[in-house]
């Protein structure tokens, strides 16, 4: 669909949701948010492929990057082996897959070959071991792009490896050696590093629970033995919207606006456990630590059949975003199975945005320099 005539649908739907009649149980008087994201009619863009023996039970949990005008994917996927890889596929519109490979994109190496199965890591997906929920970033202009994920082979642990943009583009897999950056012993998921340098240092987004956390480097060449402190709260509490009385974690790379980095979060609530649900907010540009904007409600939901049937019925996650021909493009996994997209006009989600009300988060700022910086 051409970009105008989908912003045009867009805006339309928008129109006619603020126009429908009240859902039950609501109180009234209470509006409904704006902010929804459209999902796509055809359903899925990337599903298992039974021919394909390493990813015929589960394909979910896409890291996105817009590279060259086109989409390219790393996505999560599990097959008859039980062990978690990334596939790789692209699409020139967003919406609809180009290619997609038939071998895996990526691999984690085992840091201990004894380590097969772990019980974080088939709880947290299916899987018996390997690497889960990528997030795929290019830094300003640099010629590499970085991958954050977590490790299963040593409880979660959060990695970083890179590779040069060129051999991407040719999908030559010529890695750099992975690296844990959270320290042992400790799980952790859903770090995501910033596009941009923030006043010229790379910025690590870590946590959002029970405050929003970053910490700054000079350069990302971590050495094994230098790590991220960080700390998420796992007991669920009160937050200022009933929706999300637990926030999970970062979703896909910050997106830079006019308004501020926009950030897509997990959280979930007491009233339906085990249902991750997508939220948003806008983070300062200059201090990401600072929320100037949040929703209400949530952004994305589960509401169709593929969202409530699979793996993880009712689970929505978002792990990829970008922003193409003025359409704001967020990918997410559904029900652990599926890779779905979600858009909208980014112009009329950033002002239905900035109405929401500013909610009361604690603020904190970690800086860190690597032991081999000069």
């Amino acid at each position: 669909m051409p970009r105008k005539k989908r912003i045009a649908t867009v805006r339309k739907k928008s129109s006619l949701k603020n126009k429908a009649k009240k859902k039950p149980g609501r109180k009234k008087g209470k509006k409904t948010s704006s902010l929804l994201l459209v999902k796509s009619l055809n359903g899925p863009i990337i599903s298992p492929d039974s021919g394909n023996g390493w990813e015929s039970w589960q394909t979910f949990n896409a890291g996105a990057v817009l590279l060259e005008e086109r989409v390219h994917f790393l996505y999560r996927a599990i097959g008859e082996d039980a062990i978690s890889r990334l596939g790789y596929a692209v699409s020139s519109d967003g919406f609809k897959i180009d290619e997609r490979l038939i071998h895996p994109a990526y691999e984690h190496p085992l840091a201990d070959k004894n380590s097969f199965f772990h019980v974080f890591s088939f709880v947290s997906g299916g899987s018996f071991g390997g690497c889960e929920d990528p997030r795929l970033v290019r830094v300003g202009k640099e010629e590499k792009l970085y991958l954050t994920y977590t490790a299963c082979d040593q409880g979660l642990r959060m990695t970083l490896t890179s590779i040069k943009l060129n051999d991407f583009l040719k999908k030559k897999w010529l890695w750099k050696r992975p690296v844990f950056i959270s320290p042992p012993g400790q799980v952790h998921k859903n770090w995501v590093i910033f596009p941009e340098k923030i006043k010229g240092r790379y910025c690590v987004l870590h946590s959002l629970n029970p405050k929003i956390s970053v910490d700054y480097f000079d350069n990302l060449d971590f050495d094994g033995h230098t790590h991220i402190n960080s700390f998420y709260d796992p007991i669920p509490k009160g937050k200022h919207w009933a929706w999300e009385n637990w926030i999970r974690g970062a979703g896909p790379t910050p997106l830079k606006t006019k308004e501020g980095w926009l950030l897509f979060y997990h959280a979930q609530s007491y009233k339906d456990p085990g249902k991750y649900k997508v939220g948003a907010m806008i983070l300062d540009l200059e201090d990401p630590t600072k929320v100037l904007y949040c929703c209400k409600e949530p952004v994305i939901e589960s509401s169709e059949l593929y969202e409530n049937n699979g793996y993880k019925p009712g689970v929505v996650y978002a792990s990829g975003a970008v922003i193409k021909d003025g359409l704001l493009l967020v990918y997410y996994g559904a029900s652990d199975s599926h890779v779905c997209v979600a858009y909208t006009d980014l112009e009329e989600f950033l002002k239905s945005l900035k109405k929401e009300i500013k909610p009361k988060l604690t603020r904190t700022i970690l800086k860190k320099k690597l032991k081999n910086d000069s």
